[in-house]
C-alpha cells in the first residue's frame, strides 16, 4: 500500500494562492468589458430620464478609467510574473483594484439628482444589485475580491432605500441585506470548494508523477522502504520523520481552510530506572505497552508518534481538536493508574503531558512543538502525573533562560557577573567574624538575575567552573586585602554547588585560585550543602582532599536535609550555617527556639562553630544570643554590597567604634 505524500505546507499554500490569482486573471479581461458595458447602459438609462448632467459625466469617465486601471495593472502583473513569485501580492493589487470599482459604482446614486433607489430610479438600483450578483458568482475561486466589489454597491443602496424611508423601501432593503448575507456566504463556501479542490490536486497530481516513475517491483520496494522509513521499529508507531511530516501537512491544511491542530506530547517517568535496573529488553516491552494503550485510548483520532527514548506525541486535527486532545489525554491519565506489565514486572507508569494547539499557542509546526514541549517541561517541574496546557507565561521563562544562557559567559568574561559580600557578625562583642562571597548579575535587559538562575544556567552551558572560578578570584583578591583593613585572620565563605563535585575537580580550580594570589586556604571557607556530605561517590574524595588542603569547610542550610552525624565528623566540618528559615521570627516562635538550641547544642558537642542565616531585627538577634548562637549574618547587620561598598562599611565601623572608645 502506497501512502500518498503530503506536499510541504509552504508549496499547499503557494500553489492555492497561484491557482486563485490565475483563475481570476484568466476572467478579468470579460469581466472588465462587461463592467464597462453595463457602466455605459447605466449612464444612458440616467440620461433618458433626467438629462445631460457633469456628475454623470465625471462618474462615467472614472469607472472607465477605472476599468483601464486594472486591466493595465494585471497586464503588469503577467509580464513581471507576479502570479507566480507572489501571488499574495497580486490577489492583494487585484482585490484593491475591484474595491475602487465598487466604490465608484456605489457612488452613483449620489450623482443622480433626487435618486430615489425605490421609485423612476429603481432600474439603476436593480442594475447596481445584478451586477453586484455578478461579480460574486464569478469570483468563486477568491472570494475577498468579489466581496470588495460588491459589498459597497449593495450598502449603498441600502442607505439610499433606508433614507427614502417607507415600508416598501424598508423591506426592499431588508431584501437586499438578505440577498447580500447569502451572496457572502455563497461566495465564502464557492471559495472552500475551490481551494479544497486544488489541495486535492496537488495531492492527486504528486501521487500520479510518483506513481508514473515507477513499476511494479520499485513501487513494492518503495512500500517496504516507507514502513520503515515511517513507523519506530520497537512501537510500531509513527516514527518522528512521519510525525513531522504530518504535523507540517495539518498545519498547513488549518492555515488554508481553517481549523485546529492540537499537539499531546507525552513523557514517562522513570524509565531510565527501568532501562538501567531491568535492562533494555524490559524498556523496549515497556514502551510497546504504552503504544498499544495509546492507541486504545486515541484510536483512529489522530496520529500516535514515538518521537524517540521515552517521549510520545498524539496529533489531533479539525473541529474542537483541543478538547479532543485533551479528553484524550485526562483519559490516558485515567488508563494510566493501571499497572503495566513488562519484563516479567508489573508498575504503575506515570506519565507526563504538554498539551498545545494551532494557531492559539503557535503559528508554526516549530513553534508548536516548542509549546507543546515547555508545557510538558512545567508538568514535570510541578510534580509530573499531571497535564499542563501551554500557557504563554512558559513561553516568557523560556525566552528569560535563553536571554541568561546566551549572555552568561560574555557576563563571566567581561566582569559583568559581580562577587558581593556579606558581614558575618560576632553577636556578643559586634566585630566583624566573616563573608560570605555571593554571586550577582545585572542582566542590560532582563534586570538582576537571581543566583540560582545564574548558577543553574552555568551548569547547563558547562560554565561551572567558569563561574566559580570568577568568584573564588574575587574572594582572593578581597582576603588579600583584609590584613590593611584590621581583619587579617577574617575567612571569607564560598559557596560550591553539589553538582559540581560532578563536573569538574573543585580541589584542582581551588588550588590554582588560590596559588595565583598567594592565599592560605585556611582563610578560605567552602560551603556546601548537606547533598554534597551524603554524595560520599561523587564529591567525598575532593572534600577529603580540600580538607587535607587547610580548606574550612562549612555546612550550609543546615538542618533542611537528611545529614549524617558520622559525615559530619569524618569530615571535620568547621561550621554549620542553620537555614534562614528558622531564624526568621525567632523571637515570637517557641518551636524555632527549641530547634536551635538544640542545633546549638549538637555544633557544642561536635565543637563546631554555628552561622546562623536571614537575621533581619534586633529582637532575633538578641534571642539568638541568648541561644548561644555565636555568629550571625542578615539584613540587621548588613545587606550584600560589592567590595568598594564593603570597604566602606568596613572603614565606617571602625571610625564609630574610635569614636566610642574616645568618649568612653
Amino acid at each position: 500500500m502506497i501512502q500518498q505524500a503530503i506536499p510541504p505546507a509552504t508549496e499547499l499554500l503557494s500553489a492555492t494562492r497561484r491557482a486563485q490569482a490565475t483563475h481570476i486573471v484568466s476572467g478579468l479581461r470579460s469581466t472588465l468589458s462587461f463592467n464597462i458595458a453595463i457602466s455605459l447602459s447605466a449612464a444612458l438609462i440616467v440620461l433618458l430620464g433626467n438629462g445631460l448632467s457633469l456628475p454623470i459625466a465625471v462618474w462615467l469617465s472614472a469607472t472607465v478609467l477605472s476599468a483601464v486601471y486594472r486591466a493595465l495593472s494585471v497586464h503588469r502583473l503577467v509580464r513581471f510574473n507576479y502570479l507566480e513569485t507572489d501571488p499574495d501580492y497580486a490577489l492583494r493589487f487585484m482585490s484593491g483594484g475591484a474595491l475602487l470599482s465598487g466604490l465608484i459604482w456605489a457612488s452613483l446614486p449620489f450623482c443622480i439628482p433626487d435618486f430615489n433607489a425605490a421609485g423612476k430610479d429603481a432600474t439603476i438600483s436593480l442594475i447596481m444589485v445584478g451586477i453586484s450578483a455578478g461579480s460574486m458568482i464569478r469570483g468563486i475561486g477568491y472570494s475577498q475580491m468579489s466581496m470588495a466589489f460588491a459589498l459597497p454597491i449593495l450598502l449603498s443602496i441600502v442607505v439610499w432605500l433606508s433614507y427614502l424611508g417607507g415600508s416598501s423601501a424598508v423591506i426592499m432593503a431588508l431584501d437586499v441585506l438578505g440577498l447580500m448575507v447569502v451572496m457572502v456566504q455563497s461566495n465564502l463556501t464557492a471559495e472552500r470548494v475551490f481551494v479544497s479542490n486544488e489541495i486535492a490536486k496537488l495531492e492527486a497530481t504528486t501521487l500520479a508523477e510518483s506513481l508514473e516513475i515507477a513499476n511494479e517491483d520499485i513501487q513494492q520496494k518503495n512500500s517496504r522502504l516507507e514502513v520503515l522509513a515511517n513507523r519506530d521499529t520497537i512501537t510500531g508507531l509513527a516514527n518522528r520523520m512521519h510525525f513531522n511530516g504530518r504535523l507540517l501537512g495539518d498545519i498547513a491544511k488549518a492555515k488554508t481552510i481553517g481549523g485546529e491542530v492540537a499537539l499531546l506530547l507525552i513523557d514517562l517517568d522513570r524509565f531510565k530506572q527501568i532501562n538501567d535496573t531491568l535492562g533494555h529488553s524490559a524498556g523496549d516491552a515497556l514502551l510497546r505497552a504504552v503504544g498499544e494503550r495509546l492507541s486504545a485510548t486515541v484510536r483512529d483520532d489522530g496520529l500516535i508518534a514515538r518521537l524517540g527514548g521515552d517521549e510520545f506525541a498524539v496529533i489531533v486535527s479539525g473541529p474542537n481538536a483541543r478538547w479532543r486532545c485533551r479528553d484524550h489525554a485526562e483519559s490516558l491519565l485515567q488508563a494510566s493508574l493501571a499497572p503495566i506489565a513488562f519484563g516479567g514486572s508489573q508498575s504503575v507508569i506515570a506519565l507526563s503531558m504538554g498539551l498545545a494547539t494551532f494557531p492559539d499557542h503557535a503559528t508554526s509546526a516549530d513553534e508548536l512543538l516548542a509549546s507543546a514541549d515547555m508545557a510538558l517541561y512545567d508538568a514535570k517541574g510541578k510534580g509530573r502525573r499531571q497535564i499542563r496546557e501551554f500557557d504563554p507565561g512558559l513561553k516568557a521563562l523560556a525566552d528569560r533562560q535563553r536571554l541568561v544562557e546566551q549572555d552568561l559567559e560574555a557576563a563571566i568574561h567581561g566582569g559583568a557577573v559581580e562577587t558581593w559580600f556579606q558581614p558575618q557578625v560576632d553577636l556578643e562583642s559586634g566585630a566583624i567574624a566573616g563573608f560570605e562571597a555571593l554571586v550577582r548579575w545585572h542582566h542590560p535587559q532582563l534586570g538582576f538575575v537571581s543566583p540560582p538562575e545564574i548558577v543553574a544556567a552555568a551548569q547547563s552551558l558547562h560554565l561551572a567552573e567558569s563561574l566559580t572560578a570568577h568568584v573564588a578570584a574575587a574572594v582572593c583578591r578581597l582576603l588579600s586585602r583584609l590584613p590593611a583593613l584590621d581583619l587579617a585572620e577574617v575567612t571569607v565563605a564560598l559557596n560550591v554547588s553539589p553538582r559540581e563535585f560532578a563536573l569538574y575537580s573543585v580541589a584542582d580550580m581551588l588550588e590554582l585560585v588560590t596559588s595565583q594570589h598567594g592565599i592560605n586556604p585556611a582563610r578560605l571557607e567552602i560551603e556546601i550543602t548537606e547533598e554534597a556530605i551524603l554524595d560520599t561517590e561523587g564529591a567525598g574524595y575532593q572534600l577529603k582532599r580540600l580538607e587535607n588542603a587547610g580548606y574550612k569547610l562549612a555546612v550550609d542550610d543546615f538542618g533542611m536535609g537528611h545529614s549524617s552525624l558520622a559525615y559530619l565528623i569524618s569530615l571535620k566540618v568547621d561550621r554549620l550555617k542553620i537555614d534562614r528559615s528558622f531564624a526568621k521570627g525567632v523571637a515570637d516562635s517557641r518551636a524555632n527556639q527549641d530547634l536551635i538550641a538544640a542545633l546549638v547544642g549538637l555544633g557544642n558537642a561536635l565543637k563546631l562553630d554555628i552561622v546562623v542565616e536571614g537575621v533581619e531585627t534586633e529582637q532575633d538577634a538578641a534571642v539568638l544570643e541568648s541561644l548561644g548562637c555565636r555568629i550571625a549574618q542578615g539584613y540587621h547587620f548588613a545587606r550584600p554590597m560589592p567590595v568598594e561598598s564593603l570597604v566602606a562599611w568596613i572603614a565606617r565601623r571602625g571610625e564609630a567604634k574610635d569614636n566610642r572608645r574616645a568618649v568612653a
